[in-house]
């Protein structure tokens, strides 16, 4: 756990008690702070009391004589409303931070490497993690990813956090200043929050808020590409751009599968990510590419660097390869919470037979129509089932299924049926899971669970470790 300096003595607030905010709570009385906390549930307020962090309904406490609030990331503090507690503190003029803010301030001497994107920012993270260990670096990784922050272990000057950093996140951590800071993409996400897209695009820039080292930029998509192009302006910044698919001078991008260093003008390729069964598709090449820019800025030497390319073993809930079964792939790919994050799903496989569903966000299904030909069919899950079948219309032939369960079970009788070649059953949801689930992990788990129910002669099962 992550030693906080200078706050013994202080009264500080903890709003929001789930994983990070009850290590945040404990790591504070642990530092000899005088901590009041609260969380609206009653499991974050029993856990709370079995941890023996001291609860006080913060909506009705006295912030005279608070010195900051530790909020979590998924409470809201401007957008659409600020929660009474956020609200209350802002009125009085209270700090309202988060946990990773804790961290920057507690371990100054180390290395923070930040990581965000709309898509893909859980595998960087984890690849980079990989890469940094493979070459024999202390790192811990964490954040948005794994391990809360503060539950990291302590690093001297040698030693590198890397961070997965949604946009609440960003938004709590106001002293910014990463030392390598990656931005990997942008497309409509999480917008009632940040009311609106102006205010989304504002909250992923901050990762670059005072800045002074090395800033990692992708410029696929247009918000990222302006990003990039207004942060090259400044004489003073290290921005390297990255690109899955657009030769890009003095940055790193990916043609024709090979992996390619422009950093120096001398165009090198440094390795075939096509050959990485880990890394399937563009938006795997965009985060191989971020990766490989930040572990140089880092100073991995780059045979190193192609080591852990080649040996990342991959993450759970991210594509990941879960059985065949009688010749057919079953592909885990959960965490694909949005239509965005399904198309890549979608790019990297033919005959498809699709799970998809859930709690749907905005935006509609737009961005799937270039790959809906390689769908064979669709099974529909959760709230979305009904509105999906709708949009889908005529264009795939689609089955409400109903439950995850289900769906497993018509896909695979299906697929026997047809018997194509290079067959894939891909749950990619395109939505939210918490209609039917409390998250995309739970949902991945049972999806897991239900293959391996399934019957079939030749059946060979993977095991992968969910998170770094």
């Amino acid at each position: 756990m992550i030693p906080i300096k200078n706050v013994s003595g202080k009264k500080i607030a903890v709003m929001g008690l789930g994983r990070s905010g009850l290590c945040t709570a404990q790591a504070l009385q642990r530092a000899g702070a005088r901590v009041c906390a609260w969380d609206d549930g009653a499991a974050g307020r029993a856990a709370a009391e079995a941890a023996g962090v001291a609860l006080i309904p913060l909506a009705e406490e006295d912030w005279t004589d608070i010195a900051a609030l530790v909020l979590s990331p998924g409470i809201p503090h401007t957008h659409p409303a600020p929660h009474p507690v956020a609200a209350a503190a802002r009125a009085e003029g209270v700090e309202i931070i988060g946990d990773i803010e804790l961290l920057k301030r507690s371990v100054p001497a180390a290395r923070t490497l930040g990581i965000t994107g709309t898509n893909g920012k859980s595998t960087t993270t984890a690849l980079l993690g990989h890469i940094l260990k493979t070459a024999g670096a202390p790192v811990q990784v964490g954040g948005n990813l794994g391990r809360p922050a503060l539950d990291l272990d302590p690093l001297g000057a040698d030693g590198t956090y890397v961070l997965e950093l949604s946009s609440f996140q960003l938004e709590l951590t106001p002293g910014g200043g990463f030392d390598i800071a990656v931005l990997l993409n942008i497309t409509p996400d999480h917008l009632e929050r940040h009311g609106g897209m102006e205010g989304y695009i504002a909250a992923k820039r901050l990762i670059f808020e005072n800045s002074n080292g090395t800033m990692v930029v992708g410029i696929d998509d247009p918000d990222c590409a302006a990003i990039c192009a207004g942060l090259r302006n400044h004489p003073h910044n290290t921005v390297i751009p990255i690109s899955a698919t657009t030769p890009v001078a003095g940055g790193v991008y990916v043609k024709d599968g090979a992996l390619i260093d422009d950093t120096e003008g001398a165009q090198e390729v440094v390795a075939e990510i096509a050959d990485i069964a880990t890394l399937p598709g563009d938006h795997n090449a965009q985060n191989a590419a971020a990766a490989y820019a930040a572990a140089r800025a880092a100073g991995v030497a780059r045979d190193e660097i192609v080591a852990g390319l080649q040996t990342y073993p991959g993450l759970a809930h991210r594509q990941q390869l879960v059985a065949r079964i009688d010749g057919v792939a079953y592909v885990n790919d959960s965490k694909a919470t949005n239509p965005e994050a399904a198309s890549r799903a979608l790019s990297c496989y033919d005959g498809i037979y699709w799970i998809a569903g859930g709690r749907a966000k905005e935006g509609g299904l737009g961005s799937l129509t270039p790959y809906l030909p390689r769908i064979r069919h669709a099974f529909l899950i959760g709230e979305a089932a009904e509105p999906f079948a709708n949009a889908l219309g005529e264009t795939i032939d689609a089955r409400i299924s109903g439950t995850l369960e289900a769906a497993t079970r018509h896909a695979h009788a299906l697929v026997q049926q047809d018997t194509p070649d290079g067959a894939v059953v891909l749950l990619s949801p395109a939505c939210a899971s918490y209609d039917q689930y409390p998250n995309f992990e739970e949902r991945g788990r049972e999806f897991e669970r239900c293959v391996r129910d399934l019957p079939g002669d030749d059946r060979q099962f993977y095991e992968l470790e969910e998170a770094v």
